[in-house]
């Protein structure tokens, strides 16, 4: 049996941060991988192919507006990240099962291409990579089963970090052509006319407004009485309304009890995934209120399952919660001392950029190695259409506290880049305190938000005041001029009082 000073199972980005971290410390590393490549769902089903399948579709978008352009003898208005101009008229232009065969060649290249950078991370750094399900005997042996042979390895340290799966509750009668979950969405053969989203979380939210963009008429459907709310309520509020102009239904504060599918209605055609012309079934939503929807496919996004059902977790001593999450400690430490979970089998906030981050601080702190980090200024993304970030407090939080704080606005539209995106309703918020002026919270919505939201983290990192926007020279043109609109919008506000 062969040991290793850490033994890592799963390479999505908490994994393979890892494994790169102690092995940049001098240790022996594996990561074991179940799938046939790396990357785990991160690269191969969830976050590479759902922002890939974003851009794709941005780029059609462009596409089918420059054709309508030509086609009219007119320039194209406004679009963006903002634009709704084209959504419908774009939608209208589309070849669906010629647009779903091009979003999946777009979204296949680039999840390529991220396999073989991490592939070549990995073996750079001296990683080994074993294929199979890995499994616990003990606290410090590890079973790999692979297709054809067995394995057991020996391990100082192990880190979980196998993610999640999808909730796929057993009364919802999946079957990845008509009822689907969000890791099947590039398996659909047809894109349909319209489709139900249920969950209005990070995940819905972001395939809602991306098919919407692309003229499928979506009803998305969430129990809260808001999207994504644990985002500032003000951009959530921009968000909304964005989802409405594409077309988009949203029910919110509702909730399914019941799916299944029925035949459609005599002498219809419906434009089903699986690419028959005059698909032969649809699917129907019975809400809590009594209402009854019904679309060509239903997209389930209500929740995911941490994958630790195969990981015999019990035979170290250890317990998942009821949806197969593992608890840590602040150093991302199991109830056993050696072995550490990161990523989103962890649980909240499941993000890419933190699970990265948690699984570096656990290599560290597992072999003695000093590291700093600011848990609170993780910066969140949601890719959606217009895409969406955020960075420290929000206006509920601070009331709810009591921190007396000032707000100032600017308006991508007030910008020349702003002009040159054709950006209408991009904004960045800024949140200040009232009376030292430091900058508590930074929250964007509009195009490169996920790039733009930097420059606020790296203010408040160091305890920034509004000032330093103020004297700053940006380039121009640039979005970043909008931290100086709204640092004097702020700073109106605060002469005024």
């Amino acid at each position: 049996m062969r040991h290793f000073d850490l033994v890592v199972i799963g390479s999505g980005p908490g994994g393979q941060k890892a494994a790169i971290q102690a092995s940049k410390l001098g240790k022996s590393v594996v990561v074991i991988e179940k799938m046939q490549f790396v990357g785990g769902v991160a690269i191969n089903t969830g976050t590479i192919p759902s922002k890939a399948l974003r851009e794709a579709v941005l780029d059609l978008k462009a596409t089918a507006r420059a054709i309508m352009s030509v086609g009219n003898g007119t320039i194209a208005g406004g679009g963006g990240s903002g634009g709704a101009g084209a959504n419908g008229a774009g939608g209208a232009m589309l070849d669906r099962k010629a647009t779903i065969s091009t979003l999946v060649a777009s979204c296949n290249r680039v999840i390529r291409a991220e396999i073989d950078v991490l592939r070549r991370s990995l073996i750079s750094n001296g990683v080994e990579v074993l294929y199979g399900v890995g499994s616990l005997a003990s606290t410090d042996t590890i079973v790999v089963e692979s297709e054809h042979s067995v394995e057991t390895v020996g391990a100082l340290n192990i880190v979980i970090a196998t993610g999640t799966t999808p909730t796929e509750p057993p009364e919802i009668p999946f079957d990845g052509i008509n009822i689907i979950t969000s890791d099947q969405i590039l398996s659909l053969e047809y894109l349909p006319s319209s489709m139900i989203v249920v969950g209005g979380g990070v995940i819905g939210s972001e395939y809602a407004s991306m098919l919407a963009s692309l003229g499928v008429r979506i009803t998305l459907i969430e129990g809260r009485p808001r999207l994504l709310d644990f985002l500032d309520s003000e951009i959530c509020e921009a968000f909304q309304y964005h989802l409405r102009q594409t077309g988009a239904t949203l029910r919110l504060g509702e909730k399914v009890v019941s799916i299944k599918k029925i035949p459609p209605p005599l002498g219809s055609r419906v434009n089903a995934p699986r690419g028959v012309s005059g698909g032969s079934e649809m699917v129907e939503a019975m809400l809590e209120s009594g209402k009854t929807i019904r679309a060509d496919c239903l997209m389930y996004c209500v929740g995911r399952q941490g994958a630790t059902d195969r990981l015999n977790l019990s035979n170290a001593g250890l317990t998942a919660d009821e949806r197969g999450r593992i608890k840590v400690n602040a150093f991302y430490q199991t109830a056993i001392p050696n072995i550490y979970a990161c990523g989103d089998v962890i649980g909240f906030p499941a993000l890419a950029s933190t699970s990265m981050e948690q699984g570096r601080l656990a290599a560290c702190h597992m072999f003695g190695e000093r590291a700093d980090s600011v848990p609170e200024l993780f910066p969140y993304g949601i890719y959606a259409i217009p895409e969406i970030s955020m960075v420290g407090w929000t206006e509920e939080r601070l009331t709810k506290e009591g921190v007396p704080y000032e707000v100032g606005v600017a308006q991508y539209k007030e910008t020349a880049r702003g002009q040159l995106l054709g950006d209408e309703i991009g904004m960045l918020k800024l949140l200040i305190h009232q009376e030292s002026g430091v900058v508590l919270g930074v929250h964007i919505i509009g195009s490169q938000s996920t790039e733009l939201i930097h420059i606020g983290q790296a203010v408040m990192a160091f305890k920034g005041t509004v000032d330093y926007f103020v004297n700053t020279v940006f380039n121009y043109p640039t979005l970043a001029e909008c931290y100086k609109v709204a640092a004097f919008n702020a700073r109106n506000k605060l002469r005024s009082i």
